[in-house]
């Protein structure tokens, strides 16, 4: 294709808004519309209208009121196409290798768009266990698979999922020092060890998925439930040995080249 024939296919709203895109994603803080349109080379007019809609389509957020930096929906996108497929092939038959020792239940989990969304899913082999479809959005604050995304991130990124997740309704209290001095645990012992917030007598353990930079590409979570007639069955010290050698192997997979790590 000739440079003619290029023009002549040109779409000026999609180049600025790719522009825009590319732009954001080079810089650390975000920029104004103004220091997006010197750098671009361009009137600030230009681009007040695609700014606009990027922010409501969700991809750009507004930072200290006047600056614009990239959210995580490109991310959340690229998560839900071929390098997630492949992750989950081969998380599968180590969720299951897992599920058959531990003797409980287990979820592989990622961010996606604002919420940790469940990908994979694996049933105890018992008539017992907790079981979450595939495909469920859960809460950022209130599980383990989200304290564990959200711990194993650099501080920008998970200020971004945050401001992802929480919307419009901007801060509501729950990023306090406490929570974010439990991060910094999850992030220092290797995993996340909580009560259920949903359903009582249930112990969420989640341990990360790790990708070459040390990053969560996802969360391994294991509903822990104390089986009282399976003889034999771990106990949550084992359980979480047995979880966290698991989320280890996964690691080695997503950072040796699943195209997942971020």
């Amino acid at each position: 294709m000739t440079d003619e024939d290029n023009d002549r296919y040109r779409a000026p709203a999609l180049d600025k808004g790719l522009d825009i895109l590319e732009l954001l994603a080079g810089v650390d803080g975000g920029l104004t519309q103004a220091e997006i349109a010197r750098r671009l080379e361009r009137s600030p007019n230009e681009f007040y209208r695609m700014l606009d809609r990027l922010v409501k389509r969700g991809y750009v957020t507004r930072i200290d009121g006047d600056r614009f930096s990239l959210t995580l929906k490109l991310f959340g996108l690229a998560q839900l196409h071929a390098p997630v497929r492949r992750l989950v092939s081969f998380a599968v038959p180590l969720m299951r290798t897992l599920t058959e020792a531990s003797r409980q239940a287990g979820q592989l989990v990622v961010f996606d768009r604002g919420n940790p969304v469940v990908i994979a899913q694996q049933e105890a082999p018992g008539y017992w266990g907790i079981s979450i479809r595939v495909g469920s959005r859960i809460g950022l604050f209130d599980t383990g698979s989200g304290h564990v995304l959200l711990a194993f991130r650099a501080p920008a990124e998970r200020e971004r999922m945050i401001a992802e997740h929480v919307g419009d309704s901007g801060p509501d209290g729950r990023v306090t020092a406490e929570f974010l001095a439990r991060l910094d645990l999850i992030r220092t012992r290797g995993y996340e060890m909580m009560p259920s917030a949903q359903t009582a007598g249930v112990i969420n353990l989640s341990a990360p998925v790790l990708g070459a930079d040390g990053t969560a590409v996802a969360a391994l979570t294991v509903p822990y439930i104390t089986l009282i007639n399976t003889p034999g069955a771990p106990d949550i010290s084992a359980t979480i040995q047995l979880l966290t050698q698991t989320a280890g192997k996964l690691s080695d997979m997503a950072g040796a080249g699943t195209g997942t790590h971020a």
